[in-house]
């Protein structure tokens, strides 16, 4: 059924992710007039524009106008764009309606959701949920903030399907209906170059529970303490998981996943899922990924035989605390998802912790989102040996709160960090790219940070 057919559909901000392209496929293939509307050039978005080639749609790139938000039927905002735009103050004042690809497709989709936020952790947990699911739901998909619009994929969804939807704050801020399963991660301070305090980022992460009901379910982390606190607001049953609680017999029904003498058990079951030590991901970080995920999957009824052989089986999701190889010695690993300082404090402790005797050479730095790098700062201290710092605010305000005998190099390129990197470090050493910090004045996104990691380091 073609709902958009011949409707004016104005899509702002196509992006580079992948996403805005999926939104525009969607709305061609429903047999809408599409225009994509985007401040970035032509040359800026020359991948996303070749994978639309052969579609019929306008485009005016390198600005807005104001037109295309008034002779529209509906404007679709990428989850990129500030709800303050003026321009999509222009569209509401003349009555013309601003949605994501997530409001659609939570309006239209009849499958069962699980929707999984956080300030991080959410891609490890939503690919682990989404395997799991798979092993009893052939037809599970997995889409949200990993760079596939669900809209591509609403064909291919019945009411037996399962979706699991990574979902950030800026895809929440719009929703009026909470996933039936959702799940929050843990909650740091993060955007705070978008939002105008904390409690304005943790407000838009409320809604993935603020409109369940009271048989749904809400997975939380019961370590981090904005989390937990989030199980006295929300209206659904709520499921804790935890790798330092161990439930008192009359608690253990709140519970979902939690560890006994390093094994993973769910509720009340007295026979274990699997043993950690067993894992093939590493720190207390991904462990409690594992915990939610496998908590979702109890709660789904798939079984501790198959849970156990996905875990097994699993190795981390890639630009996150990726290994990339070894040279003479020295292991690459790339984190460019790391950006915020603690996320760069946690892998920080993972690899001290797997590689004691290693000598760390860490590559960070970029852009600052308004965030605290005291703590950082401390870390860098204790188990850093050498800091490669790439350009940017972060960079900057690093360097002014480091002790002057921590040795930094600064670089004005992932190429040449990559190759003092490769100098500096001996046999048994560890380079780890892990800045965080944000991207955007040195590279296209994360993602082109990481990419450009891993180029370097395999031409070595």
């Amino acid at each position: 059924m073609k709902l958009f057919k011949d409707k004016k559909i104005t899509i702002m901000g196509l992006g580079l992710l992948g996403g805005g392209v999926g939104v525009a496929e969607f709305f061609c293939k429903q047999g809408a007039k599409v225009l994509v509307t985007d401040l970035k050039t032509k040359e800026e978005l020359k991948e996303s524009l070749l994978k639309l080639k052969g579609f019929k749609i306008d485009y005016i790139l390198g600005r807005h106008r104001e037109e295309d938000f008034i002779n529209t039927d509906l404007v679709i905002r990428n989850p990129g764009v500030p709800k303050e735009s003026y321009f999509l103050k222009v569209a509401k004042e003349h009555k013309v309606p601003v949605e994501t690809d997530i409001t659609i497709f939570l309006k239209l989709c009849k499958a069962q959701i699980v929707g999984i936020t956080g300030t991080k952790g959410k891609s490890t947990v939503a690919t682990l949920v989404y395997r799991l699911l798979k092993t009893k739901y052939p037809n599970t998909i997995l889409a949200g903030n990993i760079g596939v619009s669900p809209l591509e994929l609403l064909s291919k969804t019945t009411e037996k399907s399962r979706v699991v939807l990574e979902l950030s704050s800026f895809e929440l801020e719009d929703l009026k209906k909470s996933p039936k399963v959702a799940v929050v991660t843990c909650i740091f301070a993060d955007h705070l170059n978008r939002y105008k305090n904390l409690g304005e980022y943790i407000e838009a992460k409320k809604i993935i529970f603020k409109y369940q009901k009271k048989n749904d379910i809400l997975v939380l982390n019961y370590d981090n303490l904005r989390t937990k606190r989030f199980s006295s607001l929300a209206p659904s049953r709520i499921y804790f998981y935890s790798t330092k609680t161990i439930p008192k017999e009359k608690e253990v029904k709140k519970f979902g996943c939690f560890l006994k003498k390093n094994e993973i058990f769910f509720n009340g079951e007295k026979k274990p899922i699997c043993d950690i030590k067993n894992l093939k991901i590493y720190g207390t970080h991904n462990i409690l990924n594992v915990l939610g995920a496998v908590s979702v999957a109890k709660i789904f009824k798939v079984s501790s035989k198959n849970i156990k052989k996905i875990l097994l089986d699993f190795k981390g999701v890639s630009n996150r605390q990726e290994f990339i190889r070894e040279i003479k010695g020295v292991k690459y690993f790339n984190d460019t998802t790391a950006t915020m300082p603690e996320a760069t404090e946690a892998a920080l402790r993972t690899f001290s912790q797997r590689f004691p005797n290693s000598r760390i050479v860490l590559i960070a730095g970029g852009q600052n989102k308004k965030l605290d790098y005291k703590n950082l700062v401390k870390e860098i201290q204790k188990k850093v040996n050498y800091l490669i710092l790439l350009p940017g605010t972060a960079s900057k305000k690093l360097k002014k709160e480091l002790p002057k005998n921590v040795k930094v190099i600064f670089v004005g390129s992932m190429e040449t960090a990559v190759n003092k990197a490769g100098k500096i470090a001996k046999k048994g050493d560890i380079v780890l790219l892990s800045p965080g910090a944000a991207s955007f004045n040195l590279f296209k996104n994360e993602f082109d940070r990481g990419k450009q990691f891993v180029k370097f380091v395999k031409e070595k």
